[in-house]
C-alpha cells in the first residue's frame, strides 16, 4: 500500500505529494493537464522501464520517493527512492540501500498493479489465467498442485537417473576395456586417502631419521653433558644466591634462572625420548617409499589428488559393473520412471479435476460482477485442454484460458481476441473484485476504467469500484463524476499556462470538491450543477 508518493521534475510536474487514502482514492481534472505524469511516476516506483523523456524540460533529472507498506512486511513500511537523469543514467534506494531496479520491482511492483486501458498483459496472457483461477480457489487447489508439483519433480528425476544409466551402459560398452584396465591397475596398488595421508606425513621422518637423530642426541648433550646449558646455569644460579644476601635484586634474578633451568630440563627429557622413538630401520623405509612411489604413479596418471584417483576407480567401477548387470540396473530405472509416471498422471488427474470443479464457479462469480457493470448477456467462461505429456509444466497438465462470449447467443472465443479496451477493463474490474483478498495485488491503479462509460453504468462502475476499495488500496484517474463521488480521498490535477507549463496536485474538500464535481458534470459551476453535485456527494 502507498501511504505516501513525492514527485520532482516527473514530465510538467515540478512537485508533488499526494498520500493515497487505504480505501478509494481519484484524481481529477481537466483533459490535459497531467494525470497521466502522476501515473508515470508510479510506474517508475513499481520498477518499470526508465525513459529519460520523461524529465521536466530544463531538469537535470526527476526523482519519485515513497514510502510503501509491503503486506507481511515491515510494520513501520520501507522507504524507495528513484532517480533518472537526463543523460538516461538511473539510481534506485530501498530504505537508503543502493538496489537494483529488480529488486525494486520484486519488493514493490509486486504489490502494485497498474490497470491502464492499454496495460492489461496479465488479463489478457493466458499464461496468466491459470494463477488467476488457483488463487480464488486456493483452499481447494492448493494442496492437489503441491502433490502435482512434487509428482512432476519426482518423475523429472526418475527420468534423469534411466538416461544417465543408459548414457552409462552405452558408454561402458564401448569403454568396458578401458574400465576394466583402470579398475585392475588401481585396485593392484589397493590405495585410500587414509594410508596416504598417513604416508605423506611419516615418510619425511623416515627418509630423515639419521639427520633427526643426530640433531635431538646433539641437542641433548648440550644440555645434559659436562659443561653444557644445564650445569652453566647452575653455577649461574649459585652465583647469584651467594650474593643475594646483599641485595635482593639477584635473588629474584636466581629465580627467574632457576625457571629458566626447569624448562631447559623438561626440553632435555623430552629431547631423550624422541632420540629413543627414531628408528632407523632400512627395510621399512624402502618398504615406505615404494608405497609411496606406487600412489605417485597413480597420481600422475589419474590424479593430481588421491582423491581423483579413487573417484577414477568409482567410476570405472560403476561402467564395469554397468556392462556386466545384463541391464538389470537399467530395469530397475524404467520401473522407478513407470512408478513415478503413474503417481504423476494420478496428481494430474486430481488437479484438473480441482480446477474444473472451481472454473465455472469463478466464471459465474466474474459474470454477476460484469452484469453488474451493465455488460448486458456477456459472461466469462474458463477453458481447460490437456496438454500431451511432454508439455506439462509445474504449472499443470492442461491449459487454462478464459473465454469471453460478448452475447448470450455469440460464441465464446479467446478474450484477447473479441474484447474491446473498455470491455477489457470491466472484465478486469469484476476480476479483482471477485479475486479480493486471493489477489497478492494490495494497491490497484486505474486509468481510464471509466472510457465509453456513461449514464446507470457510470454509477455501477462506481459502486464496483467502492466494493473493490474494501479489500484493495484503489487510485482511479477518472473523467466521471459517479465515480469521484465515491472517493474517501479527491486530488484535482490542474496545469498553470505558461511558456513551461506546471502540473500540480491538491487535496480537495468541502466546496472545492463540490466546484470540481460540478464542473464534471455539466463543465460549468452553476448553481443547478452545484446542487447536484452536493446531492451526489451527500448521497455517496
Amino acid at each position: 500500500m502507498i501511504d505516501e508518493l513525492f514527485v520532482r521534475n516527473v514530465a510538467l510536474i515540478r512537485e508533488a505529494t499526494i498520500a493515497p487514502a487505504p480505501g478509494l482514492t481519484v484524481l481529477t481534472g481537466e483533459t490535459g493537464a497531467g494525470k497521466t505524469a502522476l501515473l508515470s511516476a508510479i510506474k517508475l516506483l513499481v520498477g518499470e522501464r526508465a525513459d529519460a523523456t520523461a524529465v521536466r524540460e530544463g531538469a537535470d533529472a526527476l526523482e519519485v520517493e515513497a514510502r510503501v507498506f509491503v503486506r507481511d512486511g515491515d510494520p513501520d513500511g520501507c522507504v524507495v527512492r528513484r532517480r533518472v537523469e537526463a543523460a538516461g543514467r538511473g539510481r534506485v534506494q530501498i530504505d537508503g540501500h543502493m538496489a537494483s531496479v529488480r529488486e525494486l520491482a520484486a519488493t514493490v511492483g509486486s504489490t502494485i498493479d497498474l490497470c491502464g486501458q492499454h496495460e492489461h498483459q496479465r488479463l489478457l496472457d493466458p499464461a496468466m489465467h491459470v494463477s488467476l483461477l488457483d488463487a480464488w480457489a486456493s483452499d481447494s487447489i492448493g494442496p492437489v498442485h503441491e502433490a502435482y508439483a512434487a509428482a512432476l519433480a519426482e518423475a523429472r528425476a526418475a527420468a534423469k537417473e534411466l538416461e544417465r544409466i543408459v548414457e552409462m551402459s552405452r558408454a561402458a560398452n564401448e569403454r568396458l576395456d578401458e574400465a576394466a584396465f583402470v579398475l585392475r591397475r588401481i585396485d593392484e596398488v589397493h590405495p585410500s586417502q587414509e594410508e596416504y595421508d598417513e604416508l605423506e606425513a611419516a615418510l619425511p621422518r623416515a627418509e630423515h631419521a639419521e639427520t633427526l637423530l643426530r640433531a635431538a642426541g646433539g641437542a641433548h648433550e648440550e644440555i645434559t653433558g659436562d659443561g653444557g646449558a644445564a650445569d652453566a646455569l647452575g653455577d649461574a644460579i649459585s652465583w647469584l644466591r651467594g650474593a643475594s644476601n646483599y641485595d635482593a635484586a639477584l635473588d629474584d634474578l636466581a629465580d627467574r634462572l632457576e625457571s629458566s633451568l626447569i624448562d631447559i630440563e623438561d626440553v632435555a627429557s623430552e629431547l631423550r625420548d624422541y632420540r629413543d622413538s627414531v628408528d632407523l630401520d632400512p627395510d621399512e623405509l624402502e618398504q615406505m617409499q615404494s608405497r609411496m612411489a606406487s600412489f605417485q604413479g597413480l597420481m600422475r596418471t589419474y590424479g593430481p589428488r588421491m582423491a581423483d584417483v579413487l573417484e577414477r576407480r568409482a567410476q570405472a567401477a560403476e561402467l564395469v559393473s554397468a556392462a556386466q548387470d545384463g541391464g538389470e540396473r537399467q530395469r530397475a530405472a524404467q520401473k522407478a520412471l513407470d512408478a513415478a509416471e503413474a503417481k504423476l498422471a494420478r496428481a494430474a488427474e486430481a488437479l484438473d479435476a480441482a480446477r474444473k470443479k472451481a472454473a465455472p464457479l469463478l466464471a459465474r462469480a466474474v459474470s454477476e460482477q460484469m452484469a453488474r457493470l451493465h455488460m448486458g448477456s456477456a459472461e466469462l467462461s474458463v477453458q481447460m485442454e490437456r496438454l500431451p505429456r511432454k508439455q506439462w509444466t509445474s504449472v499443470g497438465p492442461s491449459r487454462v484460458e478464459l473465454l469471453y462470449r460478448p452475447g448470450a447467443g455469440l460464441t465464446a472465443r479467446p478474450l484477447r481476441r473479441i474484447a474491446s479496451g473498455g470491455e477489457v477493463s470491466r472484465v478486469m474490474l469484476a476480476c479483482k473484485v471477485v479475486l479480493g483478498e486471493a489477489d497478492a495485488t494490495e494497491t490497484l491503479v486505474f486509468d481510464e476504467v471509466d472510457a465509453g462509460v456513461g449514464g446507470a453504468t457510470a454509477v455501477a462502475l462506481a459502486q464496483v469500484l467502492a466494493d473493490l476499495a474494501r479489500t484493495h488500496q484503489v487510485i482511479v484517474v477518472t473523467h466521471l463524476a459517479q465515480v469521484a463521488v465515491m472517493g474517501s480521498c479527491h486530488y484535482l490535477v490542474s496545469k498553470s499556462e505558461g511558456d513551461v507549463p506546471e502540473t500540480s496536485l491538491v487535496e480537495i474538500s468541502g466546496e472545492e470538491r463540490v466546484a470540481e464535481i460540478a464542473r464534471m458534470l455539466s463543465g460549468d459551476t452553476s448553481e443547478t450543477s452545484l446542487a447536484h453535485a452536493r446531492e451526489m456527494l451527500a448521497s455517496a
